[in-house]
């Protein structure tokens, strides 16, 4: 029946239509043949009618401790913010906050936020199925039938179904998301007004002619970005009838603008015999329309709000330490849980909003491993990956933070000014926010179980990293090109107090230019798309004589006078940092870092400088998709040398940390991570003996 009513069209325009546009199942196995049988297979193909519709709101923000650039589809607040900001151009906002590790889709940046506007759109395109045989009747009108030949693909429509509504990527990260621009190739089609700008068009071609005056005459025709029409493809009968009803749209349009006899009177009865032939197909294509809106409204009902987006992370874990083989602590059961608000205003900036609750105390003291001056904010190598830097303890004012305290973690706001730069500020707000995780090994409720493993300590130092949101900060980031990008950032921690109170009620400080501030910048370099190499820098103050890297015993008095004991006042920092990481393969990677920092004494002639670094191997994907694994060596923070009137510890050894761990992954919302790490000379001194700690970490996201 298809057959003759294809002969039957009077139309050579709308008869070509027909002969490029019809599945291969419609058409004749040979140009003998004049009918079709009706028990004739059809193959269908595999290709369906494609209504891509992306909701996105009018506002929109990255796992959530961090503040890089931002990628938000999913926010995994496990993830730092840093490695979406460094990678986003600002036409979208990105704020990096959860893990960034290495930049791989299994380790966003913490608090990551993907702020890319998308109109909601249904696209429909026909394609001909591959190697189609015209009848007998078409070889009047053909020079050639090649063995292939490309089909005509019918100009989208697109019909908005819905207001905007900004989508939000779930994580903590500044990097805004690549463009379209920077994708390897768009799908999307453009209308031609000629054949001859569709570059895998000839005019062997047996459906050539057809395809010139469905470009020519009714416009109706869309070619590929890169000037192909991929005719070869094959299509099922909903893709036939969308593209159908796209031309007699196009006609429609024409006749109502009288811009001339387009259409005959054949045309139209070709016309009508198609509606009534693709009759239920058309039917079934505009129902799943209306299905699409009805859900849509609901969806806009109900939504929690038109600007914002909720996301978040609860960590549970069972630890425990051993020493000299015995337990020197009980087995303690501790959770962590962040609720992150993501709101955009414009559809490409983004403001964080982190509120976190916690219940847990640190290992350190129990252990001997925290016993300086300031031995209350616990600092110790004995530290898991989740734990704040200043468990229970507000470092402000040296007041308590009872356990189960909801408090807020994260106030940072993130806009683009240019197609290359991005803007933050915030009054809570972190180094590592900004700056990508360079190691695959970041990545608080993922991947390495001790803090040790995350970040260079460079970064974290002042509090860069403390998980409670220290610092008020303010920087920018500059994506340079596509293997370059440049974050930095200015930081004061006591930024909302007019007055110096001094020890104990101000012992940070006070001021936004006086007291603990912070100077740092990181260079992101990519030379290969295995290779990323980060190098950062950081010139400090500190109030007090500490490093607030969290680390290291050594931090709390960070330079030691005579009878080791700490020097009065505070310190400066010159901090300088090196990160790797080489994916030897898309399973494989190593990676390393190297830290070096010279803390000189305000008010005595005393200087110390420390170091660290750390090589490990990541595998992703290991023994099943999603399941990552880790194993890593280095020298945690040390002291190097002294000079002046600084001395070294008590019986000072090189301290060393060695860590495995298994993640595995239950679904796409459920991850269980067992892990050890073990301590030898703990602090850097032989007083301490080896400390081991095991780990049971859950992590859900939502």
């Amino acid at each position: 029946m298809k057959a003759h009513l294809l002969l039957s069209a009077g139309g050579v325009g709308l008869l070509y239509l027909l002969i490029g546009s019809l599945p291969l199942a419609a058409m004749p196995p040979a140009a003998q043949k004049e009918t079709l049988s009706t028990t004739q297979d059809i193959k269908e193909s595999e290709a369906k009618v494609s209504l891509n519709t992306t909701v996105e709101n009018q506002v929109k923000t990255p796992e959530t401790s961090e503040l890089k650039q931002i990628d938000l589809s999913q926010v995994d607040s496990t993830v730092s913010t840093a490695d979406r900001l460094a990678n986003l151009p600002q036409d979208t906002t990105n704020l990096n906050l959860p893990e960034t590790t290495a930049s791989t889709p299994e380790n966003p940046p913490e608090n990551s936020l993907n702020l890319a506007p998308a109109e909601i759109t249904e696209k429909t395109s026909a394609i001909l199925a591959p190697n189609p045989q015209p009848p007998a009747e078409i070889t009047e009108t053909t020079s050639a039938i090649p063995a292939q030949s490309p089909a005509p693909v019918i100009a989208q429509t697109e019909t908005s179904t819905a207001e905007k509504l900004a989508e939000i990527e779930n994580s903590t990260s500044l990097e805004p998301a690549p463009t379209n621009s920077q994708t390897p190739e768009s799908t999307e089609l453009e209308q031609v007004t000629s054949v001859s700008q569709l570059s895998d068009v000839r005019p062997t071609d047996w459906a050539f002619q057809a395809l010139q005056s469905l470009v020519e005459r009714y416009g109706c025709i869309a070619g590929y970005p890169d000037g192909t029409f991929r005719g070869n493809r094959a299509m099922t009968r909903y893709e036939f009838a969308a593209g159908l009803n796209a031309c007699l749209d196009k006609v429609t349009e024409l006749i109502r603008g009288g811009t001339g006899n387009l259409a005959t009177k054949e045309d139209l009865t070709s016309i009508q015999r198609l509606q009534e032939e693709f009759a239920a197909e058309l039917a079934t294509l505009r129902g799943r329309v209306d299905a699409l809106e009805s859900r849509t409204a609901e969806l806009e009902a109900n939504q929690f709000s038109t600007t914002t987006k909720l996301s978040g992370e609860a960590i549970f874990s069972v630890a425990d330490t051993t020493k000299n083989n015995n337990s020197d602590t009980q087995t303690v059961f501790n959770y962590r849980v962040r609720l992150n608000l993501l709101t955009s205003f414009t559809g490409k900036d983004t403001l964080i909003t982190g509120l976190q609750t916690y219940n847990i105390r640190s290992f350190g003291p129990d252990l001997g491993l925290s016993t300086g001056a300031f031995s209350g904010l616990s600092d110790s190598q004995a530290r898991l990956s989740f734990e704040p830097q200043f468990p229970g303890i507000n470092p402000q004012n040296l007041s308590s933070i009872s356990a189960n305290t909801v408090e807020l973690y994260k106030l940072l706001y993130v806009f683009p000014v240019s197609s290359s730069i991005t803007l933050f500020a915030g009054p809570k707000a972190e180094t590592s926010d900004a700056f990508q995780a360079i190691t695959p090994f970041a990545g608080e409720g993922q991947e390495s179980i001790s803090r040790f493993g995350g970040y260079n300590p460079v970064v974290r130092v002042s509090g860069g990293t403390s998980g409670s949101g220290l610092a008020s900060a303010g920087g920018f980031i500059w994506n340079i090109s596509k293997k370059l990008n440049l974050t930095a950032l200015y930081g004061s921690v006591n930024a909302a107090l007019p007055n110096d109170l001094g020890f104990p009620a101000t012992p940070l400080g006070a001021g936004l230019f006086e007291g603990s501030t912070i100077a740092a910048a990181q260079l992101t370099i990519k030379p290969t798309s295995s290779i990323d190499i980060g190098l950062n820098y950081a010139y400090s103050r500190h109030q007090l004589n500490i490093l607030a890297t969290g680390l290291s015993d050594a931090d709390l008095g960070s330079i030691l006078g005579r009878d080791r004991e700490p020097v009065n006042g505070g310190v400066r920092m010159n901090s300088f940092g090196g990160t790797a990481t080489w994916r030897l393969s898309p399973k494989l990677a190593v990676s390393t870092y190297g830290a070096w920092i010279i803390a000189d004494a305000e008010r005595s002639n005393a200087s110390t400088t420390f170091n660290s670094w750390m090589v490990g191997l990541h595998f992703r994907d290991m023994f099943k998709s999603g399941n990552n694994a880790g194993i890593l060596f280095g020298q945690p923070l040390d002291r190097d040398s002294v000079s002046g009137g600084a001395r070294f510890q008590a019986n000072k050894a090189t301290p060393y940390h060695l860590e495995a761990y298994y993640r595995f992954r239950v679904n796409d919302n459920i991850s269980i991570t067992p892990g050890a790490f073990v301590l030898f000379n703990p602090e850097g001194t032989k007083d301490n003996d080896t400390v081991g700690v095991g780990v049971l970490r859950t992590t859900f996201t939502f």
